[in-house]
C-alpha cells in the first residue's frame, strides 16, 4: 500500500488491540455459507483521524470536522442510509460530536446522523440530554446516538481530568452506564426538576423536564456492546445494539461466529422484555471494493485478511477481519459473514485521511456493485 493509505489503515484500528492472526490451535468450526435476502441500511462510519502530514488530506482538526460534514453531505448523495462518526478524547479525532451532527443535519435532509461510539464515561447527562435532543431537532429526528463505557484512552483516567470520578464501589464501566442510564431517564422527556417558587419566567404545572425535549430520540440509543452480558444489558435497558469490528473472544471461534451469537443473545433478551418497539442492530466492516488502479494500491494484498487476537481489558478479545477485493469476490466472500446476515444496518468504515471524494467513491463502490447481488438494495 502507498504510505498514506498504509498510515490512515493503522490510524483506524490505533485505539483497537491488534495481534497475531487466529492460528490453527484456534477453534474454527466450518463456516455456514449465509444466503443473500434482507435489505439493510448501509452507512459509513468515519473515526475523524486528522494529521499534520504531506500526505494527509486530513491535517487539522478542522479538516475533520468540515471534511465530515461534507461526506454526509456526499454520502447522502450517492445513497447511503447514515453517517456515523467515532467519538475519542485527547486524541487527533473527534472529542465532541454535536456540532458536527448539528452541522451535517443542516446540510442533508435524509441521511441518518449519528455515532459509533460515545464514550460515557466523559458525559455529563444532562447536557448530553439537551445536546442531543437539540442536534435531533435540527436534523428533524435522524440522530441515531451510539453510546458505550469507552475504549482504552490515549491518556490515564481522562475523565477524571473533566472532574468526572465514579462513587463508592463504581468502577469506571459502573460509572458510564450510570450516565447513560441517567441520559436516558432524561429523554424519556418525564419531569425530573421542582419548580422555583420565584422563576426567572413563568414555569408550566408540575415538575420541569429537560429542554429541549425530542420525541422519538429515546428509542434511537445504541449500545456499543462488547461482549455477550453487555449486549444482553442493553436489551434490558431498551438501547439497540451497536457491536463493532472487536469483542471480546468469549469462544475462541471466529469473529464473526462470535458476533452472531452476540446478536441473538440481545434479541433473545429483548423478547424478555415489553419496550414498545422494534430493535434495530449494527456490525461494523472494514469493506473495500477493488474498482481501479488506486484502489488496488492502497487495500489490494492487504494483511488484514484474517480476524486479529489481542487483549483488552486483561482478558483475550478478537478483531474482525478486512475484506478487500473485487467486487463479485466481495460478494462471495460477505455471504459467509453470519453477524452481517442477522444485523439490519451495516457501518462500512472508512479511511478518513484519504479525503472526502476518495471515500464517497468507496461508499458508492458497495452501494452498486456489491450491495444488489446480496439483496440489500
Amino acid at each position: 500500500m502507498g504510505g498514506s493509505a498504509s498510515h490512515e489503515r493503522l490510524g483506524l484500528l490505533d485505539s483497537e488491540p491488534r495481534g497475531a492472526a487466529r492460528g490453527p490451535g484456534r477453534n474454527t468450526p466450518a463456516r455456514r455459507r449465509v444466503e443473500p435476502g434482507v435489505s439493510k441500511n448501509i452507512g459509513f462510519l468515519s473515526f475523524g483521524h486528522w494529521t499534520p502530514h504531506p500526505t494527509s488530506a486530513t491535517r487539522s482538526a478542522a479538516d475533520a470536522l468540515l471534511q465530515g460534514v461534507e461526506l454526509a453531505v456526499a454520502a447522502e448523495e450517492v445513497g447511503a442510509d447514515g453517517a456515523y462518526f467515532r467519538v475519542h478524547h485527547f486524541a487527533r479525532q473527534l472529542g465532541s460530536p454535536f456540532p458536527l451532527l448539528a452541522a451535517a443535519a443542516a446540510r442533508t435532509t435524509k441521511i441518518e446522523l449519528g455515532t459509533g461510539v460515545i464514550d460515557m464515561r466523559y458525559a455529563n447527562p444532562g447536557l448530553f440530554a439537551e445536546d442531543a435532543a437539540a442536534t435531533d431537532l435540527i436534523s428533524g429526528g435522524r440522530l441515531q446516538l451510539g453510546v458505550s463505557r469507552g475504549s482504552p484512552e490515549q491518556v490515564i483516567d481522562g475523565w477524571r481530568l473533566y472532574d468526572l470520578a465514579p462513587r463508592e464501589g463504581e468502577d469506571e464501566a459502573d460509572m458510564a452506564r450510570r450516565h447513560t442510564l441517567r441520559a436516558l431517564e432524561f429523554m424519556e422527556g418525564h419531569g425530573v426538576g421542582q419548580p422555583n417558587p420565584h422563576p426567572m419566567f413563568p414555569n408550566p404545572p408540575g415538575l420541569l423536564r429537560v429542554e429541549p425535549h425530542s420525541e422519538g430520540l429515546r428509542q434511537r440509543i445504541w449500545w456499543g456492546a462488547g461482549s455477550d452480558a453487555t449486549a444482553r444489558w442493553a436489551a434490558q435497558e431498551g438501547m439497540n445494539l451497536m457491536s463493532s469490528t472487536l469483542k471480546a473472544d468469549e469462544t475462541g471461534e471466529p469473529f464473526h461466529v462470535q458476533q452472531r451469537k452476540q446478536i441473538e443473545a440481545f434479541r433473545e433478551e429483548w423478547a424478555r422484555h415489553d419496550h414498545g418497539f422494534t430493535p434495530r442492530v449494527s456490525v461494523s466492516r472494514s469493506i473495500f471494493a477493488i474498482t481501479n488502479d488506486l484502489d488496488r494500491r492502497y487495500f489490494f494484498g492487504g494483511r488484514d485478511r484474517e480476524d486479529q487476537i489481542g487483549e483488552l481489558a486483561g482478558g483475550l478479545a478478537i478483531f474482525g477481519r478486512t475484506y478487500a477485493d473485487e467486487p463479485d469476490k466481495l460478494v462471495e466472500q460477505l455471504r459467509g459473514d453470519e453477524a452481517v446476515a442477522a444485523a439490519d444496518t451495516l457501518l462500512l468504515t472508512v479511511p478518513s485521511q484519504l479525503g472526502v471524494e476518495y471515500n464517497a467513491h468507496l461508499i458508492e463502490s458497495i452501494l452498486t456493485g456489491v450491495a444488489p447481488a446480496l439483496g440489500w438494495r
